[in-house]
């Protein structure tokens, strides 16, 4: 049954401890999406998941396949249960486009789990040889953002909703961007707690590393279409993928564009899967009228009546 909504999929950040764990102990589905990536990985992702420390599991290395699994987790036990429900499109933010590609199954999660591992570690090591930061700005005009910018020498990263910008680039760009934001007007200016200027020209060498590993990797036509954080755009086309993975890296992500495209093709519910209810809060402030639907904890799937 197709009926009038999207899947959405959680990005880096919400990570927490202890996220996942009723769902391994209460769906097989889940408990087998978590031993896979334990094996695949050679380390207890699950345990990091379920009972690691909070230091560690924020690592960028070990964050994005953790939220990775636990999203997939998340999205085959509910597809287990609601095996009729099929979206007119899925979108991820930043990190969950590629859960979004999974659940769309243009990736395998064997290859999409040590995809993100070795996104992570690439994006890692850009950090450490281009230092860089990222903040979020609250209520300041995106021209304005975008004036600072120019000014100041950071860079856009996401435009998440209204009212909500994050900016990147190296640390003394972005800590003079912050200053300027918040003379002009901004709420708050909130630094990240980040390992880098994702999503930045600070990670273009890392987007070279990640196209050379992509090239072994099989990627297939998606079976439901997935908005690129990259283009705001629907895509389905094996090698777009591709090349738009690419591109994320250290382009700015589309997401309001990308809620906005969607509802214009006319999705009125959105499930979001995975850690944190991030996506839901942005929906509130891109369009209230949504209905949105976290797919995060057992009882969720449980109490779910569709």
């Amino acid at each position: 049954m197709v009926d009038n909504s999207a899947f959405l999929f959680a990005g880096q950040g919400s990570q927490y401890v202890g996220m996942g764990k009723d769902l391994y102990d209460s769906f097989p589905e889940s408990r087998a999406i978590f031993d896979k990536a334990d094996k695949i990985l050679g380390i207890s992702l699950s345990e990091m998941c379920f009972a690691g420390a909070p230091d560690v599991l924020k690592l960028t290395v070990n964050s994005q396949p953790a939220i990775l699994a636990t999203t997939i987790a998340a999205y085959a036990a509910f597809k287990v249960k609601f095996p009729d429900v099929t979206p007119l499109f899925m979108a991820g933010l930043s990190l969950g486009e590629y859960s979004a590609l999974i659940a769309a199954g243009s990736l395998t999660f064997e290859d999409g789990i040590r995809l993100i591992r070795r996104r992570a570690e690439i994006m890692d090591d850009a950090s450490r040889r281009f230092p860089g930061k990222m903040a979020a700005v609250l209520d300041l005009d995106l021209n304005k953002v975008k004036e600072i910018c120019l000014k100041s020498g950071a860079e856009i990263a996401n435009l998440n909703a209204p009212g909500q910008i994050v900016i990147s680039g190296k640390a003394e760009a972005v800590k003079e961007a912050s200053k300027l934001c918040n003379e002009a007007g901004a709420k708050r200016v909130i630094e990240l707690e980040v390992s880098g200027g994702f999503h930045s020209s600070l990670m273009f060498p890392a987007s070279v590393e990640l196209k050379s590993f992509l090239q072994n990797i099989a990627i297939g036509q998606a079976v439901v279409p997935v908005v690129s954080n990259y283009t705001a755009a629907l895509e389905y086309r094996p090698a777009q993928i591709r090349e738009n993975l690419v591109y994320q890296m250290y382009s700015s992500v589309r997401w309001e564009e990308s809620i906005r495209l969607l509802v214009s093709q006319g999705v009125t519910k959105f499930y979001e899967f995975g850690p944190g209810k991030v996506l839901k809060g942005l929906m509130r402030r891109i369009e209230p009228s949504a209905q949105v639907v976290s797919i995060e904890k057992k009882e969720d799937i449980l109490n779910l009546q569709n």
